[in-house]
């Protein structure tokens, strides 16, 4: 029986590449092979940058929550020993905004562990 090469599935494959590379420059967006290579590439950096956008909003946090214990007169490293000798289980994230948002609630937060 001779082998059958199922246009349906090869085209809607081929369609579904150069759909996502919409929008590229040059060949990149309407030649299938360039297409493909560029976008296995884009999809490579996206996953890679969901994982540093998460390393970079915790260094963002972070380095605010450091000037603002710094102006109370104590290091980002001590306040946070502090809180865990507490049990004070507030995340980065929300500290960073009460820093920001909320500083009188926050400055009587650092108070209360020093």
């Amino acid at each position: 029986m001779p082998r059958s090469s199922n246009a349906v599935a090869s085209r809607a494959r081929r369609k579904r590449i150069l759909k996502a590379a919409k929008g590229y420059y040059g060949k990149r967006k309407n030649v299938y092979t360039v297409a493909k290579n560029v976008m296995e590439k884009g999809l490579t950096y996206s996953y890679v940058g969901r994982k540093l956008k998460k390393r970079e909003y915790r260094a963002l946090w972070i380095a605010r929550i450091n000037a603002a214990v710094r102006e109370e007169g104590i290091t980002y490293s001590q306040f946070i020993n502090k809180l865990n000798e507490k049990n004070i289980g507030l995340n980065r994230k929300v500290l960073a905004d009460m820093a920001m948002n909320e500083p009188e609630s926050f400055k009587n937060l650092v108070q209360s562990v020093k």
